[in-house]
């Protein structure tokens, strides 16, 4: 499956939030986090200190306004259904257009596997460091809505 939506960045996004490889549902809406259950753009709008987005357009405003950059660490893969657990044959996107457009401070990865990924196939060939950051997926029982936004204000300091 090849991945369906194009990174959401400009000239000024200064922090870049990765994620493993869009969801069902976000692969139907052709949008990052568009899983009901996902607590990306709660994190998010909590973090950035405004209200959380209703739709595509208010989701790429809050982004580009905050200067956060979004996409995702695989370009194409094998998936069954939205489980990270059941990638395989991972073709790696291309970071340098993002990189060399525009002012990245700090790299994040949303879960586990993004972070694996990113270590495996982009980490060698740009040399830049991520960080981990819990998955706001709904998977991820183990973190309380409070306890994300607690884990991921590390972001607030590469915005100001």
């Amino acid at each position: 499956m090849i991945h369906p939506i194009a990174p959401v960045y400009d000239k000024n996004s200064r922090v870049l939030i990765l994620g493993s490889f869009p969801s069902v549902k976000s692969r139907e809406q052709q949008f990052f986090y568009g899983h009901k259950q996902n607590r990306f753009w709660r994190v998010m709008a909590n973090i950035l200190e405004c209200e959380a987005p209703e739709d595509i357009p208010q989701k790429r405003n809050m982004l580009i306004t905050h200067h956060v950059a979004v996409w995702d660490v695989i370009a194409s893969c094998e998936i069954t259904g939205s489980s990270d657990a059941s990638i395989r044959n991972v073709q790696p996107n291309d970071l340098s257009d993002i990189l060399s457009s525009a002012n990245i401070r700090a790299i994040y990865t949303n879960g586990g596997k993004a972070h694996q990924l990113y270590q495996k196939y982009i980490f060698p060939v740009n040399g830049r460091e991520a960080c981990l950051l819990p998955s706001t997926s709904p998977a991820n029982a183990a973190y309380s809505l409070d306890r994300l936004i607690e884990a991921w204000k590390v972001i607030r300091e590469n915005l100001k």
